[in-house]
């Protein structure tokens, strides 16, 4: 069981670009972030033709969440539930693989410029997120909260942390916010299979970033303790990156046995 996150940065203007990443990676469920086409003008027969069951939460020219997945799929939960948001960024299913398994799919928002109403926005998102994932964790079943969660967890995951420590990615209490994701019992599925410093998910278009190597870790597969026991490893797909018209973001891959 493959399962993969990937902020796509416009699904619609790097439609040739997402089909061919997608027919690479060899993924059973994938969660694509910033979609930025609303739900109706998702290219569902593209995808639909290649074997794909798609849920989908779109929204005009920004944001929009899809989960893709090979197998069916049910209970289909658009939209935070503990938040009341008019931005389109969660979605969740229920996959119906051998072994199911439930995923949620999430754009975290930026927050920047921090501190201000989008920080402030963030912030309580965050904090719903945290009541969600308490809400699943009570069900006593495997799930994966997978998505761009528009957070550097430690310095080492950015390549230059004094660039990066007064942006709402790196503040002290976007970092707190997300290691009480991790302190209800959730694992970061990079940390626990690779764990390396400087292993990044993003790249700025600007300046050469990615020659340079100039990135940040900021698309996380968080994992409840169910799915952590059939996680198997995690791999940061880079070669996304050097495709033509590419997205700024990368997928990211976690293995579990089903």
């Amino acid at each position: 069981m493959r399962i993969a996150t990937w902020n796509v940065n416009s699904i619609k203007a790097r439609l040739p670009t997402v089909l061919e990443v997608l027919d690479a990676i060899n993924c059973d469920v994938v969660c694509l972030q910033e979609i930025k086409c609303e739900t109706d003008a998702f290219p569902y027969l593209e995808l639909e033709e290649r074997g794909w069951n798609c849920a989908v939460l779109g929204q005009k020219s920004y944001n929009g969440v899809a989960l893709l997945s090979k197998h069916e799929i049910e209970d289909v939960t658009k939209g935070l539930p503990t938040i009341e948001d008019d931005q389109a960024r969660y979605i969740e299913a229920l996959v119906l693989s051998e072994t199911p398994i439930r995923v949620g799919g999430l754009y975290l928002p930026n927050g920047n410029p921090a501190p201000g109403p989008k920080y402030d926005y963030k912030m309580e998102w965050m904090d719903a997120l945290e009541q969600h994932a308490r809400n699943l964790l009570k069900q006593d079943e495997a799930f994966v909260l997978c998505g761009d969660y528009n957070c550097i967890p430690t310095p080492e995951d950015c390549w230059d942390e004094t660039v990066w420590q007064n942006d709402a990615l790196a503040l002290p209490q976007t970092r707190s916010e997300f290691r009480k994701l991790k302190y209800l019992g959730l694992a970061d599925s990079f940390e626990l299979t690779d764990g390396r410093a400087h292993q990044y998910t993003f790249w700025d278009y600007q300046g050469g970033a990615f020659k340079k190597d100039h990135g940040i870790r900021i698309d996380h597969l968080l994992c409840s303790p169910q799915a952590c026991d059939r996680l198997q490893s995690v791999e940061i797909y880079r070669k996304a990156r050097e495709l033509d018209k590419p997205s700024d973001h990368v997928p990211v891959i976690g293995v579990f046995e089903d």
